[in-house]
């Protein structure tokens, strides 16, 4: 036979498993891990100046304005006085999160400029004592979520703060009304504002945490005995000093493989900024953010979507037009979406895949050109529809170790279309062609070889020594294949593919 050698540029710094320790799944996550979508709300004083600071505009990220741009204490806090956030209606924002499918919401409750967006006792830098608007943002939020049957959380960074004296900063404080000490902060400002929000608005759901900058053992162990008063809440992995948390929370990506034995959520943002930014017009399509959110289902996770309101408290026009678009979608697919279970499969080349109980839902992103659906599945399928029609039944047939599913030839969704197999047994899936091949690797780590990639356990890993960033994979065929599925078995995030002609 002719033998082929499949050569493979990979990033490696993209390919590393995640192979977190097992935490035990609690009843309180129970209802996290069936809501798969939820809506985050990063809202503040940064929202007045929207990403320009003396005219000019301020690269990054709009919420970070006040550290990117250096600007002194006393200047921001002028901010305060624009901000007066007439148009905000909280029940309008709680349904347009119902609407498009989100099952909680979490907003910030402080950002790293510390600004609390409610009335705190501890502090005149917030809503009451420095804002016109001298109402509290917070309640009539918790209070809509409560009616419409949404669950609240608050975002609260526990480290960071550029204004009060000894908060954290970024890179370094820039003013001398910064300077202080870290743990006066946290005594006098941090913990008590962390027990405010937890106290005086019922019991929330979730508190999410960010940067732990400066944040020991020892610290972080004052804001883990206040949680720990309120067993049914949810928290994250980013209060630092070693205290993991419920969620793992990776930021603007979707991990490979999701993260083994851990609850874990994705947060995005539909343009490129998280804070209002009235120059950032980079929105993701509606294509783009139901297939992330669908490609985040398929391997364990929550997605958490971001809109930021501007100083008035209007949500841009373009987040609810991609917001409705969403929910249009997940009206009709939500049995795909809402208390599924990952995928079976490692890798699907034409979309994605879920389950729940004897279903798997397909979701289709690529219609095959021939209109054969190929399932690398062993199972006896008993009848296979599209979800959007259940009464209209599609031709099933065994082909080697695929199940081929013949679709229509228009598909009715071009952004996903998903197909519903019931089938019986426990899911066995057919091996790729891959399996038991020879693979070498450019680069290497003694536990972490490229072997590990066809082994079949998603929680061993290759990986390219430190400092490499890019390493070279070759996968000895030894026979000609047609290409379907992804050649890796697991945890592998493909760059360019060099020789494109033996596809």
């Amino acid at each position: 036979m002719k033998k082929i050698v499949l050569t493979f540029i990979v990033f490696a710094c993209f390919i590393k498993a995640f192979a977190q320790h097992a935490t035990k799944d609690e009843k309180k996550m129970e209802w996290w891990k069936d809501a798969k979508f939820g809506m985050f709300i990063h809202w503040g004083i940064y929202s007045v100046p929207a990403g320009i600071y003396k005219d000019k505009p301020v690269k990054g990220i709009g919420e970070w304005i006040m550290n990117t741009a250096k600007i002194p204490v006393k200047d921001y806090q002028s901010y305060a006085q624009e901000f007066n956030p007439d148009r905000y209606d909280p029940e309008a924002w709680v349904k347009m999160a119902k609407d498009a499918g989100m099952k909680y919401i979490i907003i910030t409750s402080k950002h790293h400029d510390g600004f609390a967006m409610f009335d705190s006792k501890v502090t005149d830098w917030d809503i009451m004592g420095a804002s016109p608007y001298k109402k509290d943002i917070l309640k009539p939020l918790v209070d809509a979520c409560k009616k419409a049957g949404i669950k609240i959380g608050f975002y609260y960074s526990q480290a960071q703060d550029w204004v009060h004296p000894g908060g954290a900063a970024s890179g370094g404080s820039w003013d001398e009304a910064q300077k202080g000490s870290f743990d006066a902060y946290l005594d006098k400002i941090s913990i008590p504002q962390v027990k405010e929000i937890l106290s005086n608005y019922g019991e929330p759901d979730i508190l999410w945490w960010d940067t732990p900058q400066n944040m020991t053992p020892e610290r972080a162990a004052k804001f883990d005995a206040i949680v720990k008063q309120h067993p049914n809440l949810i928290t994250n992995n980013r209060l630092g000093g070693g205290f993991d948390g419920d969620t793992e929370t990776p930021e603007q990506f979707v991990p490979s493989t999701g993260f083994p034995g851990r609850n874990w959520e994705a947060c995005m943002t539909i343009n490129d900024t998280w804070g209002f930014k009235s120059n950032d017009k980079d929105w993701k399509s509606a294509k783009t953010l139901i297939r992330n959110l669908t490609d985040v289902v398929s391997k364990g996770g929550n997605f958490l979507l971001n809109v930021g309101p501007d100083a008035h408290g209007e949500i841009p026009a373009v987040s609810i037009e991609r917001l409705a678009e969403i929910g249009k979608w997940l009206k009709v697919n939500q049995e795909s979406v809402y208390g599924t279970t990952s995928s079976p499969f490692p890798f699907l080349s034409w979309g994605r895949a879920t389950r729940k109980q004897q279903k798997l839902y397909l979701h289709v992103f690529d219609n095959p050109l021939d209109g054969k659906l190929k399932v690398p599945m062993l199972n006896k399928v008993t009848r296979a529809y599209l979800l959007s029609d259940s009464s209209k039944l599609l031709r099933t047939k065994r082909a080697g170790k695929n199940l081929e599913l013949m679709l229509p030839k228009q598909l009715p969704d071009t952004i996903n279309t998903v197909v519903v197999v019931e089938f019986s047994g426990e899911p066995n899936v057919a091996p790729p062609p891959v399996a038991g091949k020879k693979i070498t690797a450019s680069s290497e780590q003694p536990n972490a070889i490229a072997k590990n990639l066809l082994d079949g356990n998603r929680l061993t890993k290759w990986e390219a020594a430190k400092g490499q960033k890019d390493a070279i994979l070759e996968i000895d065929l030894n026979t000609v294949l047609i290409y379907q599925p992804l050649l890796l078995m697991n945890h592998g995030t493909l760059g360019k593919i060099k020789n494109k002609t033996l596809f």
